[in-house]
């Protein structure tokens, strides 16, 4: 397995995990009707990755809206790569968030207290 695809629509994102050149996005809405099953590929993708991981690991999440369901997921996720941390993979997750949309935000610095893993902030360009 070199790459996990997934095309987005109105509940679900993108998802593009590049496994040889070690970068994952994930972008869009996530809302969909059974978070765990949405998101299971991705977890086996990432367990996939985890046997050789690259050197540097690093996570794009540009997310309009996530219920909470998706937040649970998300939290499972970046545990997992906790775990590919402490096996010497510099980790980084990088946060993308709307001028306008603070929840998002806070989610954010949320997860940045929760995780052991660096967390940028950056504001998406409109």
């Amino acid at each position: 397995m070199d790459r996990y695809k997934n095309q987005g629509n109105n509940t679900t994102p993108t998802i593009n995990f590049d496994l040889d050149a070690g970068t994952l996005e994930i972008k869009g809405r996530s809302i969909p009707e059974n978070s765990v099953e949405f998101y299971k590929p991705l977890n086996e993708a990432l367990k996939f990755y985890g046997k050789a991981p690259k050197p540097i690991t690093t996570v794009t999440i540009e997310l309009e809206y996530f219920n909470t369901s998706s937040a649970k997921c998300l939290l499972d996720f970046f545990k997992e790569l906790e775990a590919l941390r402490l096996n010497g993979s510099a980790v980084t997750i990088r946060w993308g968030y709307q001028a306008e949309d603070e929840n998002i935000l806070e989610a954010g610095k949320e997860y940045q207290t929760m995780l052991k893993i660096p967390i940028e902030l950056y504001l998406l360009e409109e």
